[in-house]
């Protein structure tokens, strides 16, 4: 049974998020024009402070929205990279994304995003 002490002193959790992406969807980033496969999604930022600071106060991405973690790729090659929702959108070049990675944690590209390895689905 839980005492009104107990009920007063626990966190109030974040807000519900609804994520517009799924693991394996293929992005591309509104400001920064990379691409990239979502495998992981974070309901709220949950990266370093020192990490959200670093990005600069006018193109920072509110802290109450998902953020993704993604296998991403652009000229200068590949990478992992975290981003909020807002600035994310469909990828619709209809193209595969060249990271390393891929292979080991989805299968085949098709229809525009990559499934999820059956060894990693839960």
């Amino acid at each position: 049974m839980i005492n009104a002490s107990s009920r007063n002193s626990a966190l109030a959790a974040p807000a519900v998020a609804h994520a517009r992406f799924s693991i394996g969807d293929v992005v591309r980033h509104r400001l920064f024009g990379f691409r990239g496969v979502v495998f992981d999604v974070d309901p709220v930022f949950a990266n370093s402070e020192e990490w959200y600071e670093s990005i600069p106060e006018d193109v920072r991405p509110a802290r109450e929205q998902p953020f993704y973690h993604l296998l991403a790729e652009n000229a200068d090659g590949s990478y992992v990279a975290y981003a909020g929702q807002q600035n994310l959108v469909s990828d619709d070049s209809d193209e595969p994304v060249d990271h390393p990675a891929i292979a080991g944690l989805f299968g085949p590209y098709h229809d525009g995003r990559y499934d999820l390895r059956p060894l990693y689905r839960h």
